[in-house]
């Protein structure tokens, strides 16, 4: 559970808040609740709901607190955000780069996840191919070869349509 200090807007988790009061000369308590809160000069933080939408690139990132008739909430945002940054030898990197960059790095990270599953998909089908398989070679071959194709699909690597298996 989050708590926000009402006289700093200072946001932190209740272990946190008990050490700040003890740290403070605050008293202690053993429950948490809004009337003991209160009394502390604290409110308790609500969780809010997730961002939602956007694309594949992006999360619900937290985005700090928010009071909604009265209430605190914690605040979503679809992220991440981008900003331009600068490395120790003075090289500049544009919040644009910096977005093809992660975006990159995430179509890898899915290219690799479905290269993953299409290589159990084949694995689990190899038993297919062996000369003295009670099956249809052709069909399974067609079927294994479809899994091979996979990376050629117009959406790779965020939108598959996986063979039927026979």
């Amino acid at each position: 559970m989050q708590i926000r200090i009402q006289s700093t807007g200072a946001v932190m988790y209740e272990a946190e808040f008990r050490a700040y009061q003890k740290a403070n000369g605050g008293p202690s308590w053993d429950i948490t609740t809004t009337e003991v809160l209160e009394a502390l000069g604290a409110d308790v933080v609500l969780e809010g709901p997730q961002a939602t939408g956007g694309t594949v690139y992006q999360t619900s990132v937290y985005g700090g607190v928010e009071q909604i008739d009265g209430k605190w909430y914690t605040k979503w945002n679809l992220g991440p955000s981008f900003f331009q940054t600068e490395d120790a030898d003075g090289n500049v990197t544009t919040a644009a780069q910096n977005e093809a960059n992660y975006k990159a790095t995430k179509d890898a990270e899915q290219a690799k996840n479905v290269r993953a599953t299409r290589g159990e998909k084949l694995a689990a089908s190899d038993w297919t191919q062996v000369a003295d398989a009670p099956v249809d070679k052709a069909v399974w071959a067609t079927y294994r070869q479809a899994l091979r194709d996979v990376t050629a699909q117009s959406g790779f690597p965020w939108t598959i349509t996986w063979p039927d298996k026979p």
